[in-house]
């Protein structure tokens, strides 16, 4: 396997020997992944891997559901993040998530973006109004909603709303955004602003995304992790996953013959 040494020296988030279990089925399987600074990860695989069963288990999204057992370690600048004495909605500020389906609250655009500021007790209007301006430039939204900000969020067009949770994600500065396939719901001009966006963020964030679509890891992503079976089979620089995979089974998934 590659392990993408290059990485280790700027990493933000690791996993060691990770697995994790649906009550009696275990759905990952000793993985072990380094995850750089300012730089976009891509989780490839076909369905059923485990894609998003790991992605949840960096900010621990996985205790909300029942019978969910996580083993091994997780890292976020070297704390890891399962220990009893770590503050979970901290460390979910910390590393935000942005799901497949957009879920704006059925609120304005501007409640929306603050809401993780108003829940950490924030009051200062001229601090949610500068929040509120650089969160929406930040998701390139700003242009298309700054005289509407205080109309709902559920009249936004679904590639704006996807916008918006990411705007709603970056408002809390994050240090990782967690991405479940932020773009399958999309059409395809939203799906190009949203890794054109992503190209963007990477500059202030460490981005970490699960995709479906090969062309589109191979488009934003440095690095790419391919999962199968809940097991790791290689993670190595994007360009030379797809251009020249050191496992078979790889070239193989990424050429379509199986998956």
């Amino acid at each position: 396997m590659n392990t993408a040494s290059s990485a280790a020296t700027r990493t933000i988030l690791e996993t060691a020997h990770l697995n994790i279990f649906y009550g009696a089925s275990q759905a990952i399987h000793d993985v072990s992944l380094s995850f750089p600074r300012n730089q976009v990860t891509a989780l490839i695989g076909p369905s059923g891997c485990g894609k998003s069963t790991l992605l949840r288990g960096l900010n621990r999204m996985n205790d909300l559901i029942d019978n969910v057992r996580t083993a091994g370690s997780i890292k976020l600048d070297g704390v890891e993040i399962n220990d009893s004495s770590v503050d979970v909605i901290e460390l979910r500020r910390r590393v935000g998530m942005v799901f497949q389906k957009s879920n704006p609250f059925p609120k304005s655009i501007y409640e929306n973006v603050v809401y993780g500021l108003r829940i950490a007790g924030v009051r200062n209007r001229s601090l949610l109004d500068e929040t509120v301006e650089r969160s929406l430039r930040g998701a390139a939204l700003w242009e298309e909603v700054q005289d509407r900000l205080h109309e709902s969020a559920l009249g936004l067009s679904g590639g704006q709303m996807q916008r918006l949770c990411i705007a709603r994600a970056i408002a809390v500065n994050p240090e990782v955004i967690l991405m479940d396939e932020p773009c399958s719901a999309l059409d395809p001009r939203s799906t190009v602003r949203i890794e054109d966006l992503i190209g963007e963020l990477r500059q202030d964030y460490t981005i970490i995304i699960v995709t479906h679509n090969m062309q589109q890891a191979a488009r934003v992503s440095d690095w790419t992790a391919f999962l199968y079976e809940g097991a790791l089979i290689e993670y190595g620089d994007t360009k030379q996953i797809f251009t020249n995979p050191a496992r078979k089974q790889t070239e193989d998934y990424i050429t379509g013959r199986f998956g």
